[in-house]
């Protein structure tokens, strides 16, 4: 299968909010490898009708979810300008264009400098110039959720929209405890104001910083898709299960064990 083709057909499918066939229904052949050729080059057309890369998303990182999607190893995704926004609590968000939109509550983190892969995870801490709270909406071009992994891949990682709560700088002391402090969170996610799921930030991978430090490790061995950057945002999956949402839903957290705000959203 020809990744350019692939790409083109998925943007397509993204920007109209059209669902198609799992990829790895066509042709069994196709490999996860293959699916991150194709994130190269949905990269390369959205950068060519002016969208900027602007960070990453880490997707299936919640290894309490893999058993309802069939997809047992994270993934990773591009971020762009056009696809994240700043919130603050009670705005309303517009995800209905995205095809099967689905909420995730996430840490989100912000590079202050490059990651390599040579660091530990007190290391990648150390290199993290602020973090905050967020909601992710991840799509299916594939119907009901049904896919393999390099279909998730290819799909750019499921990534709609990313909305980012208020960034608290970090300090070299808070930099010291991060991923100790981000693992043991606690998180309630509501809708419509009753309690849905629960969660803890150990449940991405070991925690937020682990979940970024099993990215880096992945990017190394990748020849097609660049190393983690300074200035680059990381989301680091959802903390709890993602739920779909309809328009006039009202989704909020409360996080505990952290200084970080939860999040109100309404849906437009």
């Amino acid at each position: 299968m020809d990744a350019a083709a692939i790409a083109k057909t998925v943007l397509e499918a993204i920007d109209g909010g059209s669902q198609m066939q799992p990829f790895t229904t066509r042709d069994a052949a196709f490999s996860e490898a293959d699916a991150y050729a194709v994130t190269a080059e949905l990269r390369a057309l959205r950068i060519a009708r002016g969208e900027k890369p602007i960070g990453r998303k880490i997707g299936f990182t919640n290894r309490t979810i893999w058993d309802e999607y069939g997809v047992f190893q994270p993934i990773w995704g591009d971020v762009y300008d056009t696809t994240v926004r700043d919130v603050s609590p009670g705005d309303r968000v517009v995800v209905s264009q995205l095809p099967e939109p689905r909420i995730e509550p996430e840490i989100v983190l912000g590079l202050a400098s490059d990651l390599t892969p040579d660091m530990g995870v007190e290391e990648i801490a150390a290199s993290i110039g602020w973090v905050a709270h967020g909601f992710e909406f991840v799509q299916s071009i594939f119907p009901g959720w049904k896919f393999n992994v390099a279909d998730c891949v290819a799909d750019g990682g499921l990534h709609g929209r990313l909305f980012v709560g208020p960034r608290r700088i970090l300090s070299d002391r808070e930099r010291r405890t991060l991923a100790a402090d981000l693992s043991s969170l606690t998180i309630r996610l509501s809708h419509d104001g009753t309690v849905i799921d629960t969660g803890v930030g150990a449940n991405v991978l070991d925690g937020p910083i682990h979940a970024l430090a099993h990215l880096v490790a992945v990017l190394e061995k990748d020849r097609l898709n660049p190393p983690m950057r300074a200035g680059e945002i990381v989301t680091t999956g959802t903390l709890t299960r993602a739920f779909p949402v309809l328009p006039g839903e009202k989704w909020s957290t409360e996080i505990a064990g952290v200084d970080l705000p939860g999040l109100v959203v309404r849906i437009a």
